[in-house]
């Protein structure tokens, strides 16, 4: 493969290097973690840019309503609380949708999954179109910076925000969808349409910035696996995916793999190796398999 230029190789490190200190934050800043990810994809995205779109954030925070606090309604003994729309998360959730979704046009449709741009926040921001998780993104900070009670909810398939209290009085809305607004039906249904499945408690729990990280690099990953041409996009992809603190191991084997893929055999049969050494303790099988896997690779050489 052609060897990128030393200044480029340079900056990359650099950014990756500030990467794994976000990631590692005892808070992580989940706005500088998705920009870092854009400046993979567009290395012109420098520190000026990544700036420029944290102040376009706290510009529209800086729009958006005060949302005052109320008392929530009672719900049934071992049920959630669901705010009514005129009290405080409900309120928080209506002045989001009016601002982002309707007065600035952000949201989303099914062309935007063919983009690269819709997993990226500066393209996200720009277009004001995207996925539902970067559209999510936009949302919880644009909310956080003005003081609401957000939190994101990774639904199976399709990314959603809360407002308030996740386990009492709370309100869900669909920054795809323009920050509509759901019922327990409508995740229900949203559950049903990705998975096949149920809705469950679990799934409506407040997803943590690491994790929301780590489902935009699995957007990408899926993205640049089904074009073959863009495989550079996958193997960065994974290698942020692999300096987030907690990652999934198998994300080792399919950098590997994708090593080989790429014709750079010797890069990919060590790492197919190593990762046989960490899996050998409990997949000895397993692990004979990768082996056989990495010599093959080797043998591609001769």
């Amino acid at each position: 493969m052609p060897q990128e230029p030393e200044p480029e190789q340079a900056a990359r490190a650099a950014r990756r290097l500030l990467f794994a200190e976000a990631a590692r934050a005892k808070a992580p800043d989940l706005a500088l973690l998705c920009l870092l990810i854009g400046a993979e994809a567009d290395p012109g995205l420098d520190e000026r840019g990544i700036d420029d779109v944290q102040i376009e954030l706290d510009r529209l925070a800086g729009l958006l309503p005060y949302a005052p606090a109320r008392r929530p309604t009672t719900a049934p003994a071992g049920s959630a609380a669901r705010c009514p729309s005129d009290s405080g998360p409900g309120a928080w959730a209506r002045n989001l949708a009016e601002l982002l979704g309707t007065r600035c046009g952000f949201g989303g449709s099914p062309a935007d999954y063919r983009r690269l741009q819709s997993s990226l926040l500066h393209e996200v921001v720009r277009r004001r179109r995207g996925l539902p998780i970067l559209l999510s993104v936009v949302w919880m900070e644009v909310a956080r910076r003005a003081g609401a009670p957000v939190y994101g909810v990774a639904l199976p398939g399709h990314f959603v925000v809360g407002f308030g209290d996740p386990y009492g009085a709370h309100v869900l809305a669909d920054p795809f969808a323009g920050g509509r607004p759901l019922t327990d039906d409508d995740a229900a249904l949203l559950v049903a349409g990705a998975t096949g499945g149920r809705l469950t408690e679990q799934m409506i729990e407040p997803a943590g910035p690491l994790d929301v990280v780590l489902r935009v690099l699995n957007n990408i990953r899926a993205w640049a696996q089904a074009r073959p041409e863009h495989s550079a996009v996958q193997l960065w992809a994974l290698e942020l995916s692999l300096l987030l603190p907690s990652h999934p191991a198998r994300l080792r084997h399919e950098r590997a793999r994708l090593l080989v893929q790429r014709g750079e055999f010797l890069a990919g049969a060590a790492e197919l190796e190593e990762y046989a050494r960490v899996v050998e303790a409990v997949e000895p099988a397993g692990a004979d398999a990768i082996r056989r896997e990495a010599a093959a690779a080797r043998a591609m050489l001769n």
